[in-house]
Parts: C-alpha cells; structure tokens; sequence
C-alpha cells in the first residue's frame, strides 16, 4: 500500500539582524535560538547573518552570552548547557569546528573539548565563516554559532539562502519593507520575525530543500494525513 509521507529532515536556520533591530534583545534571543535543548534541535537558529552596521554591537553582545552559560550536570539547577546526545554527535560537532579553523574562521569562544567525563561541548563562536567550509554547508547539531557579515539586505537573502536546508528562519527588522522582502525571498518553511523560531499547534511546520516536505501541526498538518475524496452527481 503506498501511504502520504511527511519528512522533516533537519535545518540550518539563519538569524538575521538589520540596522533597525533592537541588537540588545537580538543577542540575548539569539543564545537561547542557538543553545535550546543544548543546540540539538532542528529549528535552533545557527547561521547568525548580520548587516555591517550594527555587526560588531552584536558579535560582541551574542558572544559574551554563549562564553557565559554554565555548561554541566543537566540534573543541576544552575546547568544551562548539558552534554551531546552520543559521542559520535560531539565528533561530528569537532570536526566541523576543526575544519573551519584550518580554513580560517576565527574562534572567538569555546571550540575545545573541555576535560573529564561525559559528552559535552562549550558553546562555540565562530566568525570568518565562508562557504568552503563543512560547517557553512552542513548541519551543527549542537552549541556552535556561525557569524556572517552582511553589507546589505540582498546580501544578507543570498548568504540566507546559501544552504542545502530550509526548515525556518529568524529576521530582526522593524522595517516592514524589508520584513515583505524576507518573507517572499527567503528559502524556508518559515519567517519568524523580531523573534525565534517555535513549533506550535495552531501553526503549520515543516520545511522546504533537504529540510524535507509536507507540513505537521495546525489544519494542514492534519490535512497531510486525508485523502480528499471527490463525489460527483449526474443530473
């Protein structure tokens, strides 16, 4: 029997930050996009597209927030950050921060294992990031943020757009122009705008490109699932 299929198959969501933005709320947001569920979710934001205006405001605000979360025992009240889900996830996670360093993206925090036991990774923040590299390409599914420098809103589109994925997207605008823009030109299942990207009931969820096709949740998740049958009367 062939059956209906919804795949969602991962994402690397981009956060992107405009002129207009409250920078301050942005970065303190974006930590909790890029660390829920200690970074292995497929809608945690992860590639963080900034225009050169207002770039250095926030590297410097998004990076001191990640270099300050308590990484530990996630049965402590104080944890923030836990450990990786196998070792085999904190490998992969190294070897993408590995291989952007070898190829010149800057660390500006984390990106070593830290010592003793458990699977744990520090929150990590990489800058220089360009699209030779793994990690430009390929999912981090853990605590490691991309930043990228945007001169304009084309570019920042085009560097959103650079991804096999499409599952959702984070836009910080208060200019409703560009916020139309995002909406029709960005490649995902989602725009999420002055805000970061949440499943909800009401609210329909999947992704377009290798973040898969269909859609759960709300009416047209549940669409996805029925067989629409078509009844015809003669006269």
């Amino acid at each position: 029997m062939i059956k209906k299929t919804v795949l969602e198959l991962g994402g690397s969501d981009p956060f992107v930050v405009m002129p207009s933005a409250d920078v301050d709320r942005a970065a303190e947001v974006a930590v909790t996009a890029r660390v829920q569920n200690n970074g292995q979710s497929c809608i945690a934001a992860k590639r963080f597209i900034v225009h050169t205006d207002v770039y250095d405001a926030f590297a410097e605000r998004f990076t001191a927030g990640m270099e300050a979360l308590k990484v530990g025992d996630p049965m402590r009240e104080e944890t923030e950050v836990g450990p990786l889900s196998s070792e085999r996830g904190r490998a992969d996670l190294e070897e993408l921060v590995d291989d952007a360093r070898r190829s010149g993206a800057r660390v500006l925090c984390g990106g070593e294992r830290p010592e003793g036991p458990g699977w744990y990774y520090p929150p990590t923040v990489l800058a220089g990031v360009t699209r030779e590299m793994r990690i430009h390409r390929e999912e981090a599914f853990g605590p490691v943020a991309t930043l990228y420098r945007a001169d304009d809103l084309d570019e920042a589109v085009l560097i959103a757009n650079d991804s096999p994925f499409g599952l959702s997207s984070n836009v910080w605008t208060r200019d409703e122009s560009e916020v139309d823009r995002f909406v029709r030109d960005l490649e995902a299942g989602g725009v999420y705008v002055n805000g970061m990207t949440a499943s909800h009931p009401a609210l329909p969820f999947g992704g377009v490109k290798r973040s898969g096709y269909g859609r759960e949740l709300s009416g047209h998740g549940i669409r996805e699932f029925c067989n629409i049958t078509t009844v015809w009367h003669g006269a």
